[in-house]
C-alpha cells in the first residue's frame, strides 16, 4: 500500500523559504500571491495487511522520523484499495 505524507511548518512558525518565494513572485509581477508556505512530500510503500495498519504505521513513521513535531505538522493520504497513490 502507498502512503503519501505531507509535512509542513506549523502556522505559528516563521517560514523564511516561503517568504523568499513570495518576494520573488512579487518581483516577477505576481502581486496577487499573498503567502507561500513550503513543505516536504514523501511517498512511502508499506507492506501491511490492512488499511488501518497502513494508517498507523505511516503516522508513526511521520511522527518519529519524517517530521519534527515541535515545528512541523503532517497529514497522510493512503491510496484507495486496489489503486495507486
Amino acid at each position: 500500500m502507498k502512503a503519501r505524507v505531507f509535512v509542513s511548518l506549523k502556522p505559528s512558525v516563521f517560514d523564511p523559504q516561503g517568504h523568499t518565494i513570495v518576494e520573488a513572485l512579487h518581483s516577477l509581477g505576481y502581486a496577487a500571491v499573498a503567502d507561500v508556505r513550503q513543505g516536504k512530500f514523501f511517498e512511502v510503500d508499506l507492506n501491511v495487511p490492512s488499511r488501518a495498519e497502513a494508517e498507523r504505521l505511516a503516522a508513526e513513521v511521520a511522527d518519529r522520523v519524517l517530521a519534527n513535531p515541535v515545528i512541523e505538522s503532517f497529514r497522510i493520504e493512503l491510496a484507495p484499495e486496489g489503486g495507486a497513490a
